[in-house]
Parts: structure tokens; C-alpha cells; sequence
């Protein structure tokens, strides 16, 4: 009888501490936020559908970049157990807005610590970086159109260049070769008369010389 209640005070034990699990997630880790919008820091809470962690207080506090913890505001929760759903696991979400952010020194680190009667859980945290109104939409956005630009000049000038190059250097053959010609045309080469015989004309000049100066 005894080893029979040791089991099952044993079960019941085991029974109570797989389903007093809980846990609190902040998901994204990371937000970028403008000020006029605002921030939501994160918190889901998952606790068991149990009378004993059913009811929990929620602390919402920052980091800021010196390092100090500021507190914003904290609240008590009790949640009805469903029908049927006794022992069941639950999540749910405990998003904490703040509109809207004071300035740029609100980038921080923000947290959501839960706590019930013997068990405290803290999220790890949400890191915020907060910007002045339209900071993200122009920042990047003429660092690139600028880039783009530079780069487009840069190809253009580089091709008219290469086409100017290539245009002097084909003139320059053309005029050379139009040289050439133009020297061939008014320079003909004389014929030459094979070697070892002499023009016919030429010899009847010489034969009229000879019967000259015989006759004086």
C-alpha cells in the first residue's frame, strides 16, 4: 500500500512540474522605430492552464545606452482556465505600446520580466533604435541614386573616350594612304628600256651627229 502511494504522489509531482512550465519570448529581437510612431515591446507569456500560474504581475522596464534600468509601467493579470482545457499549455501575447517615443535617446534595450507567486522569467529583451521622421526612407535611398550616378558618368565618359581614340587612329591611316597615292600620281616611274639595247629614236640622233660632223 505504502509503495503504491509513493508512486502515486510520485506521478502527481511529475505530473504538476511538466505542467508548470512557463517561459517569456520577445520576438523580434530587434526593431528600428520612428518617433512618431512609436514602439510595441514584445511578450509572450506561456504558462500551464493551472489555478496556481493563471494569475502573474508583468513588469515592462528599458535599458538605456548608460546603462540604466528605467521602468515604464506593470500590470496583474488573471486568466480564466477554458472548459476543457485544464493542465493545457497557453500562450499568449502581452505586447506593451508606447507612442509616442520622446526623441533618439529612447534607443534601448526594452524587457518584459513576468512574475508569479515562487517563479520570475525575463525575456531577453528587445533592442530599439529609434530615428527622426524619414530618416530611413532618404539615407539610403540618395546614397544609392548618387552611386548609380557616378558610376553611369563615369562608364560614359570612358566610352566616348575609347570611340574618340579609335576615330583619330583610323583618320590617320586614311590620310596616310591618300599621301601614297597622291605621290604615285604626280611622281610616274620612267619606263626603263631593257639592259644591253638602245631606243631606236636615241640611235637616229646619234647616227645625225656622226654624218654632221663628218660633213664640217
Amino acid at each position: 500500500m505504502a509503495s503504491n502511494l509513493k508512486v502515486i504522489f510520485l506521478f502527481l509531482w511529475l505530473l504538476q512540474c511538466g505542467g508548470g512550465n512557463v517561459d517569456v519570448q520577445q520576438i523580434p529581437p530587434i526593431q528600428v522605430a520612428l518617433l512618431k510612431e512609436g514602439i510595441s515591446i514584445p511578450c509572450k507569456v506561456t504558462f500551464p492552464y493551472m489555478p496556481k500560474y493563471t494569475k502573474f504581475s508583468i513588469f515592462y522596464y528599458w535599458i538605456n545606452s548608460l546603462g540604466q534600468k528605467i521602468s515604464i509601467c506593470s500590470k496583474s493579470e488573471k486568466v480564466d482556465i477554458p472548459s476543457g482545457k485544464e493542465n493545457k499549455t497557453a500562450t499568449i501575447s502581452y505586447d506593451h505600446r508606447i507612442m509616442p517615443l520622446e526623441n533618439t535617446s529612447s534607443t534601448g534595450t526594452y524587457y518584459c520580466e513576468v512574475k508569479w507567486n515562487d517563479i520570475q522569467k525575463m525575456g531577453k529583451g528587445v533592442f530599439v533604435l529609434a530615428r527622426g521622421t524619414g530618416y530611413i526612407e532618404t539615407s539610403y535611398g540618395w546614397e544609392i541614386l548618387i552611386t548609380l550616378t557616378a558610376l553611369l558618368a563615369a562608364l560614359s565618359i570612358t566610352a566616348t573616350a575609347l570611340l574618340l581614340w579609335k576615330r583619330k587612329c583610323l583618320d590617320l591611316q586614311q590620310v596616310d594612304v591618300y599621301s601614297v597615292l597622291e605621290n604615285n600620281m604626280n611622281n610616274p616611274s620612267p619606263r626603263k628600256s631593257p639592259p644591253g639595247k638602245t631606243p631606236k629614236k636615241q640611235a637616229t640622233l646619234e647616227e645625225s651627229s656622226d654624218t654632221l660632223y663628218e660633213n664640217i
